[in-house]
């Protein structure tokens, strides 16, 4: 039954996606057919496989000691603290956002990571074929945030329509930052995070890909990375990491104490008219449908509803605080759909941060995104339930 809900799950968020396609005589359904094997070949061999199981343990415990390393700065400079095991959240989880952005800083000065998604992402462009600029967008926004993504692209933003600027902008409100990816392993489990990376690039691909269809000649369909990095040497890199890591740690921060607080403001009104009740309860009884299609068992699908709909309202960070306390009484299978679910930006606030990140590049392009803003959102909702359907088919 889970595998029949799972696959009638999957056929409802290509036929909305489907439903809202602004050219439909144009989708690559070849292409869309090789994202769903691949989908299907990773979801399986990354749950249900030793060799894969190894690897999400390796990358698992890479992480765990790159936040030792973390941790050991933290406590340097918090030396006064004691940090405790749910203690600080600010000091135990978002701090060490700034290692990680500074990892990744000089990974990209050095051309490592652009050299290495440039060559991913043509191969995949190769074998589905989505052009190279999208699939490699795609491929960059597994490891870098909604604005880095788009600004690693920003030499190729002449090329770019408005359905080829939407299927870049999905897929970077579909994915997470790798910066944000030790933080996250804190609060919910690696393997299901880790999962969700990969699941989330070829779901973005296949919704967008069928909402905004494109077909490029090939003498446009170029990837230039040498304007990847302005930085002249490691220790700027090291240095400019720091300092974008520290304010993405910052504006976290500023966004949690913002939503957790208009969260409680909400409820206070909610039970001023209607006793007991909460958002999160309203959330969970629309997200119910969709969470027994995704394989939710019954007797949990309304609490797991609530937290998907939180993420959504609020943000990722919200939801997985208020996910963490559930992991002691939740199912496996409810654990690997909700996790998946959550690893994604997709929500409200994503929409003025990516027209912002669009209109910092070109002022023109940015008035195209806002006119789609929820549209885009749509997209990247569907993406997670799709994604969030795959990890639930491969756990019993």
């Amino acid at each position: 039954m889970d595998i029949i809900l799972g696959i009638i799950a999957i056929i409802v968020v290509l036929g909305l996606a489907y439903l809202f396609s602004n050219d439909k005589k144009q989708i690559n359904y070849k292409g869309l057919g090789v994202m769903l094997l691949l989908q299907i070949l990773t979801t399986w061999f990354m749950l249900n496989t030793g060799i894969g199981a190894a690897i999400i343990n390796w990358i698992s415990a890479m992480f765990n000691k790159l936040i030792e390393f973390g941790t050991v700065g933290i406590n340097f400079v918090l030396g006064g603290f004691t940090l405790q095991e749910g203690g600080v959240f600010f000091f135990n989880v978002l701090l060490l956002i700034i290692f990680f952005a500074t990892l990744l800083q000089v990974l990209t000065y050095l051309r490592i990571l652009p050299l290495t998604i440039k060559y991913i992402g043509g191969f995949l462009s190769k074998i589905t074929g989505v052009p190279r600029i999208e699939s490699f967008n795609a491929v960059n926004s597994i490891f870098f945030g909604q604005s880095e993504a788009l600004i690693a692209i920003r030499s190729q933003f002449h090329y770019i329509d408005a359905n080829r600027l939407f299927i870049v902008c999905a897929s970077a409100m579909s994915s997470v930052s790798a910066s944000i990816v030790g933080s996250y392993i804190l609060m919910l489990p690696a393997e299901y995070i880790l999962v969700a990376l990969p699941l989330n690039m070829f779901s973005a691909l296949i919704v967008s890909s069928i909402m905004a269809p494109v077909k490029v000649p090939r003498e446009k369909d170029k990837v230039d990375i040498k304007n990847v990095s302005d930085d002249k040497s490691v220790f700027e890199a090291m240095g400019n990491g720091a300092l974008e890591g520290g304010k993405i740690a910052l504006i976290v921060a500023a966004m949690l104490i913002t939503f957790i607080a208009s969260l409680e403001l909400v409820n206070w009104l909610v039970q001023l008219v209607f006793a007991d009740l909460t958002l999160q309860e309203i959330l969970g009884y629309i997200f119910a449908p969709f969470g027994i299609l995704m394989g939710i068992p019954m007797n949990e699908v309304v609490d797991a509803g609530a937290i998907m709909g939180t993420k959504i309202v609020t943000n990722e960070f919200v939801a997985m605080l208020e996910f963490q306390p559930m992991l002691e009484y939740m199912s496996e299978k409810t654990i690997a759909v909700v996790t998946v679910f959550l690893t994604s930006f997709a929500n409200f606030s994503s929409i003025g941060i990516i027209a912002g990140s669009v209109k910092g590049i070109d002022s023109e392009k940015a008035s195209i995104v806002s006119g789609f803003g929820m549209k885009l959102l749509f997209n990247a909702i569907l993406t997670s339930i799709l994604s969030a359907t795959f990890a639930g088919l491969f756990i019993s």
